[in-house]
């Protein structure tokens, strides 16, 4: 049998079961799933993750680690690591599996997040600003399909910064989103991510991880770094926290694919992505003149340097300063 196969015949046999037995309460859910939960911090934020195998696997928001050069993830039972593998990202859906380096986790069970309707009722657990273990319960309010290859969970369940990454749990106490927050016309919308995109990722990933940073760095690889930009925080006026995290996710989109053609000494390939990632950013941030700018300036000293391997470099600076300004801003 497959693991992918493995995954979906324990889930539903999961569900089976758990008709058998009443609803759990949210104290119920909160005392099993706690022992499971993780703070994740990188420089400048924090968020929330769980364990989602014996072997230290843990997921989390790809936004939760954005383009940190280092994090230290905190077990519930007070363990703390400053090693973190990255086993595998999807920043389509905002996905991240980690893995620090021990054993024996509690991992939590995964739903069936297709079944999920509005009015089922949804439990919150994560670590708004730090403060550990925070239940909130709530309903889902839709399921809104935002393109063909993007559904999300819209819940009444608040989710706070800090609970990004965090899981929504059903009724049995079973994995059925990643939470996350945010934020849009000045509404707090509060979405979660299906678990169902993250079983391909727990299907699809190796046994090694590359070190956090490595999602960052494989474009500078043998590479001195460059000039990155340090913009001020007025540089997102206007741009909402919504349209933010779409930057984030973009950029660590095409670097996942960009940077290793680079490596492989497909430069000039590099460099195209990264320019049609900025163009595609420029096209539809119509509220957020700042970050459009740093992009466009980005494109311009890109457009001007001699060779496909400078191009590349200016284009990973320009992205690199517009994700470390995000970060210092929803780290706040």
């Amino acid at each position: 049998m497959s693991l992918v196969a493995a995954l979906a015949a324990g889930c539903a046999g999961g569900q089976r079961r758990g008709r058998l037995r009443s609803p759990l309460t949210p104290r119920e859910i909160a005392e099993r799933v706690i022992p499971s939960m993780v703070l994740i911090r990188v420089p400048g934020g924090l968020g929330s993750g769980f364990t989602v195998g014996a072997d230290g696997r843990i997921a989390t928001n790809l936004h939760v680690i954005g383009a940190a050069r280092n994090a230290t993830v905190k077990l519930a039972d007070g363990r703390e690591f400053s090693r973190v593998e990255v086993l595998a990202l999807d920043a389509r859906h905002d996905l991240a599996l980690l893995r620090v380096p021990t054993s024996g986790l509690k991992a939590l069970p995964l739903g069936d997040s297709a079944t999920v309707r509005p009015g089922d009722h949804v439990v919150a657990i994560g670590h708004p600003l730090g403060l550990g273990n925070t239940v909130s319960d709530g309903l889902v309010s839709a399921v809104r399909e935002l393109d063909a290859s993007l559904t999300v969970l819209q819940v009444s369940a608040p989710i706070s910064p800090g609970s990004s990454g965090g899981p929504l749990l059903n009724e049995r106490g079973e994995v059925i989103g990643v939470s996350t927050a945010i934020s849009a016309q000045g509404q707090n919308l509060n979405f979660g991510i299906p678990i169902g995109y993250l079983k391909p990722l727990l299907a699809r990933a190796g046994a090694r991880g590359t070190p956090i940073g490595g999602q960052r760095s494989a474009l500078t690889s043998g590479r001195r770094r460059g000039s990155v930009p340090h913009h001020p925080l007025t540089l997102l006026d206007g741009c909402p926290e919504a349209d933010q995290l779409q930057i984030v996710r973009t950029i660590a989109h095409a670097v996942e694919i960009g940077a290793p053609l680079c490596n492989d000494g497909n430069r000039e390939a590099c460099f195209r992505i990264y320019q049609a990632a900025a163009l595609e950013l420029d096209r539809g941030l119509a509220t957020c003149a700042g970050p459009r700018r740093a992009l466009l300036e980005g494109v311009d000293r890109a457009a001007r340097a001699e060779d496909f391997d400078q191009k590349g470099w200016l284009m990973r600076d320009a992205f690199d300063g517009l994700v470390d300004v995000i970060e210092r801003m929803l780290g706040q």
